[in-house]
C-alpha cells in the first residue's frame, strides 16, 4: 500500500482521491452478495467527469453526518482504551497498482498478537446505535463492501467495526479478510478503471 500524507477532508486529500475508486464507494460497484451494483455506470461518471474536470464532485453533508464526524477522534480514544492497541491516522491509502485507495479511520496493531489490521469507526445518531445494540452484525452488513475494500487495499487479513455514540454502549467487531469475495470486489474495481480510461483516450 502506498499511505499519502494528507490529512482526510482537507483539499490536498480531496486531490489525491479525484478520480479513484474509493472504498466508501465501493458498494456503488459490487453488492454485499458479490454481484455487479445497479449503480456501476453513474458513479463511473462521477468517476470520469471528476478525472476530466480536476474537480470534486460536491456532496452533500447532513448535521448528522457532521456530528459523526465531529465525534470521531472521540471514538478512536475510546477504541484505544478498550483494546489497548495502537491506532496510527493516515490520509488517502493507494493499492500498490496506484489504481484504487481507501480513507481508513486508522490501521491498527494488535497489541497481544502484534498482527496489523484496521478500523472502521462509525458515529451514529442514537436509535442506529440501539439498532446495532441489537444485531452487531447489522453495522458490518451495512459497510462490509467498504470494510473488505480497505483490506483490499491495504493487504490487511482483519477490520475493526467499531460503532460509539456517547452515553450508550459500543459496538465492536472483528471482521476477517474474504479472499474469495475480494477477488470479485477487484474484478468489478478494475472493470471500472478500464472503463474510464477507454472513455478518456477516445
Amino acid at each position: 500500500m502506498i499511505i499519502l500524507g494528507h490529512e482526510q477532508g482537507s483539499d490536498e486529500w480531496l486531490a489525491d482521491r479525484l478520480g479513484v475508486p474509493s472504498a466508501s464507494m465501493f458498494s456503488k460497484l459490487i453488492t454485499s452478495t458479490g454481484k455487479p451494483s445497479s449503480s456501476a455506470d453513474g458513479y463511473i461518471n462521477t468517476l470520469g467527469a471528476e478525472r476530466v474536470t480536476g474537480k470534486s464532485t460536491p456532496y452533500f453533508v447532513s448535521e448528522a453526518m457532521n456530528t459523526g464526524t465531529e465525534r470521531e477522534p472521540e471514538a478512536r480514544a475510546a477504541y484505544e482504551f478498550l483494546t489497548d492497541h495502537h491506532v496510527s491516522q493516515v490520509g488517502f491509502v493507494l493499492h500498490d497498482s496506484r489504481e484504487y485507495g481507501c480513507s481508513p479511520d486508522g490501521l491498527v496493531e494488535d497489541s497481544l498478537t502484534g498482527e496489523e489490521g484496521g478500523l472502521e469507526i462509525k458515529c451514529p445518531q442514537q436509535d442506529t446505535q440501539f439498532g446495532y445494540l441489537r444485531d452487531h452484525q447489522s453495522g458490518v452488513k451495512k459497510y462490509y463492501q467498504q470494510i473488505q475494500g480497505c483490506m483490499m487495499v491495504t493487504d490487511r487479513k482483519w477490520w475493526d467495526f467499531f460503532s460509539y455514540h456517547p452515553g450508550m454502549d459500543h459496538v465492536l467487531v472483528r471482521v476477517e479478510r474474504n479472499d474469495e469475495y475480494i477477488a470479485k470486489m477487484r474484478e468489478q474495481v478494475l472493470l471500472a478503471v478500464a472503463t474510464i480510461k477507454i472513455q478518456l483516450e477516445k
